[in-house]
């Protein structure tokens, strides 16, 4: 398997940042980690080694990316329009630099994560439908209030898809986006998936109500909000939309 370690400097975060591609051809996956952790959990997870198959193969190749939750969604303590802020610019960090350096031609990405990585896979391939092709989100939160609580201004509703795709009419130019792209929600009902799951079916519904097409899966009362599931979950999922 070809592995490549990158260390860049980010002009939007005025720091360098790191992430790993793993695989050598086929369709690109970019990978959000989950809350707090940073580029290499996905394979010290075991999740590289869980569709390694498809890489091998040369199906896909993954580029795990780094983030600044810590400094943004979790820091509850600190300046709310100062942390709105700051996403926005690891959001273009993101877009603006690292799926273009990664990007071969015109091509169009994956976009997967896990719980708060989950998030943030959604609402970038809400907000760029031109470079992500495909969502893949398991045991997500769609909300900004889960994380800012009675806060709100432009930036919470620009990042928070449950609350405004509600207000989007079913002729608006995002759902027939969505319409023409996949998109996979999966949330478990068992241990520590409370909250996601709430969020998730919120968002079945909305997604429902205009046809878009999304495919929302609930797994058993038996799946967790962890690893050993999410093995499971990224290759049922991924068989289905390469």
């Amino acid at each position: 398997m070809h592995i490549e370690y990158r260390k860049e400097y980010s002009h939007n975060l005025g720091r360098d940042m790191e992430y790993k591609i793993f695989g050598h051809s086929g369709h690109s996956i970019l990978v959000i980690p989950t809350q707090d952790k940073r580029f290499w959990e996905y394979e010290d997870e075991g999740m590289v080694g869980a569709v390694q198959y498809w890489i091998d193969r040369g199906d896909i190749r993954l580029i795990c990316a780094d983030a600044i939750d810590q400094e943004t969604w979790s820091n509850t303590w600190g300046d709310c329009r100062w942390r709105l802020e700051q996403h926005e610019r690891w959001f273009r960090y993101i877009t603006e630099e690292l799926v273009p350096r990664v990007r071969r031609g015109d091509e169009t990405f994956i976009v997967t994560g896990c719980s708060l990585g989950g998030f943030h896979a959604m609402n970038m391939f809400l907000r760029r439908p031109d470079l992500f092709d495909t969502l893949i989100s398991l045991s997500g939160l769609y909300s900004a209030g889960y994380f800012f609580g009675d806060y709100h201004d432009d930036l919470t509703w620009l990042n928070s898809p449950q609350d405004y795709l509600p207000w989007k009419n079913n002729d608006d130019p995002i759902w027939e986006s969505c319409r023409r792209r996949k998109m996979v929600l999966c949330v478990g009902q068992g241990a520590w998936e409370h909250w996601t799951l709430d969020s998730t079916r919120a968002m079945a519904g909305i997604l429902g109500s205009h046809s878009s097409g999304a495919w929302v899966d609930f797994w058993g009362y038996d799946v967790a909000h962890d690893w050993p599931w999410w093995r499971k979950q990224m290759p049922y999922f991924l068989s289905h939309v390469l």
